[in-house]
């Protein structure tokens, strides 16, 4: 990620902060339309789980910076999540749901070139959260080039 990346992204939150209990909403919302078979993971209050996201992604916004504290953490938190049930394909649409609502919550100020900076945020930390959580064996060579030769589509390009 750029440093010109990370100042948007910052920015952005600032004025997602204030707005934390309708972003929430919006995000837990879509993410329920577009993956309902996440909803069963989600015991008790959803607007104390909102708040959790929130306080977490500002944790995580306002250390973007230092990726090298932000990600263990992160990594740690994905191992734990694999108890509550979350997959490896779960972390897809929490991206969109993720997108969806900074479009929502910011409206005209969400740029294309802010888009582009929050899904590298999502996609570097998704990544490494996804490796810590679900490791991979080591693929014999032949798979491992007709993995890297078959492209597949990056999460955001899908919907």
């Amino acid at each position: 990620m750029k440093t010109e990346q990370i100042d948007l992204i910052q920015a952005s939150f600032t004025k997602v902060a204030p707005i934390a209990d309708v972003a929430a909403d919006i995000f837990y919302t879509r993410l329920f339309e577009i993956a309902p078979e996440v909803k069963p993971m989600f015991k008790g209050d959803i607007s104390e789980q909102g708040k959790k996201l929130m306080t977490t992604l500002g944790v995580v916004v306002n250390g973007l910076k230092n990726l090298d504290a932000i990600v263990p953490v992160a990594e740690q938190l994905a191992v734990k999540h694999i108890d509550y049930g979350v997959k490896e394909e779960h972390y897809q649409p929490v991206g969109e749901a993720l997108i969806f609502t900074l479009e929502k919550g910011l409206g005209d100020e969400f740029t294309p070139e802010l888009k582009e900076s929050w899904i590298a945020a999502y996609t570097t930390l998704s990544g490494a959260m996804i490796a810590a959580a679900y490791p991979k064996e080591t693929p014999s060579a032949a798979v491992a080039a007709e993995t890297m030769a078959a492209p597949k589509k990056p999460w955001w390009k899908i919907w």
